[in-house]
């Protein structure tokens, strides 16, 4: 048996809640590795929604969480995220959750610093959630940032606070925002502490004696390798690494624990936000892809736009990414379409290229190159079989295994957890 790393390959919103869902039911733990309350799960169990933002997406199963030290977390979103679901029947307890003392908090400064930034932008805004995820990562790097462990020693987070404020405010006055007080912040978060320190834990510990005993560990990524700051489409990116080589930084294991890398794609492309979209459509069809997909952010509520399948980063996404094998989701909101196309490689400049460029003046400049094929008059949704798709729909699943050079070893037909056709089970390596 294997561990198994779950990552988005495209902009993030593939689906990625209800694949980990689904494979819960095979882990014993389910580990968060980066990102913030920036990002989002949806869940659906019957008749109830859950949306996670930070908790694992495992405590739906009743599994394990863990939080790992990658991830920014701001305590009072934490918090009422956990007041939230546990209203909806869930246990979050510190017998169900698990935190690392070491994981950097959001406070109410990065959020202020996070908008003021945005807003004087103007017009070349990167499309950031407001929240600190940023900022966080920044004090985080900076060696500035409170931690966890730093909520029970009072002098520790009173020195820590000075520091912080020495840096925030000076930014906030410039920026012509409102500034900070350390004694607002200091009750802020002893308010808070001992909601939270419960859930403290040294999690590199837990996880290494928990591979160690053989129990199976599901690692579950938030946003998506095209948003990596690294790797992704910068500076339209988010502030982590996002692939899967951080699992295991995110966590504290070594890099062969991370196991089967499993990235998700929709069967189109969406993205949230600002940044370059090749593939992106204006038109009425992709009117109609954001209609038939819901797309919509899970945390922000916001449109996502909607486009053709862009194979070219996807392909960027497996290589970068180590992926092992896809999940494809959404393939039912295709049904119906007559004429699909796949972008195969981009032209720029007059010449065609198959990576999409780093530099931005290049990527404004870059028009996507079309592959067309036909389209399925029958139905995919609900299929659990290769059996109850159409033959269409099947060519267009295996060209796309070609161009990205992954085999695609989960196809998901619906938001329903059991609608999903298994090729390969990632746990079985």
């Amino acid at each position: 048996m294997s561990n198994v790393t779950v990552i988005g390959a495209q902009w993030g919103d593939e689906g990625k809640g209800k694949i980990v869902d689904w494979l819960a039911s095979r882990a014993d733990i389910v580990v968060r590795f980066q990102g913030g309350h920036n990002a989002g799960h949806t869940l659906v169990v019957g008749d109830q929604t859950y949306k996670l933002s930070l908790l694992p997406s495992g405590l739906v199963r009743g599994k394990m969480g863990v939080i790992g030290n990658g991830v920014v977390v701001d305590p009072e979103a934490l918090l009422a995220e956990i007041d939230r679901v546990t209203a909806q029947g869930l246990e979050v307890t510190p017998r169900t959750l698990r935190i690392a003392e070491n994981v950097p908090l959001i406070l109410p400064v990065h959020g202020a610093i996070d908008r003021a930034r945005e807003a004087a932008r103007g017009d070349r805004k990167i499309g950031t959630t407001g929240r600190g995820i940023g900022p966080a990562y920044e004090d985080k790097v900076a060696r500035r940032a409170i931690r966890l462990c730093d909520l029970a020693e009072p002098e520790t987070l009173d020195w820590k606070l000075d520091e912080l404020l020495l840096h925030h405010n000076t930014l906030l006055a410039g920026l012509g925002s409102e500034t900070f007080t350390k004694d607002a912040l200091l009750a802020h978060l002893n308010a808070l502490a001992p909601r939270v320190l419960p859930f403290m834990d040294t999690v590199w510990e837990l996880l290494d004696d928990s591979s160690r005993a053989g129990r199976k560990i599901l690692f579950e990524g938030a946003q998506a390798v095209m948003l990596d700051v690294d790797h992704g489409t910068y500076p339209f990116v988010t502030s982590s690494n996002t692939i899967a080589a951080n699992a295991a930084t995110g966590s504290g294991v070594g890099p062969g624990t991370v196991g089967f890398v499993l990235g998700i794609a929709k069967a189109y492309s969406t993205r949230v936000g600002e940044g370059p979209f090749p593939s992106e459509l204006h038109d009425e069809m992709g009117r109609t892809l954001g209609e038939r997909g819901h797309e919509f952010g899970t945390v922000t509520g916001r449109p996502r736009r909607c486009g053709w399948f862009d194979a070219m980063l996807v392909r960027r996404a497996v290589r970068v990414g180590g992926v092992n094998g896809l999940a494809l989701t959404k393939l039912d909101v295709l049904d119906g379409i007559p004429e699909l196309r796949i972008c195969t490689g981009y032209e720029l400049d007059g010449e065609e290229i198959r990576h999409f460029p780093s530099a931005p003046a290049a990527q404004a400049r870059v028009k996507p190159v079309y592959e067309t094929l036909e389209g399925w008059s029958g139905t995919t949704y609900g299929a659990r079989s290769w059996a109850d798709l159409p033959a269409q729909a099947i060519k267009y699943v295996r060209r796309i295994e070609e161009l990205v050079e992954a085999p695609v070893t989960l196809l998901s037909t619906s938001p329903e957890r059991d609608d999903t056709i298994l090729m390969r089970d990632p746990f079985e390596n």
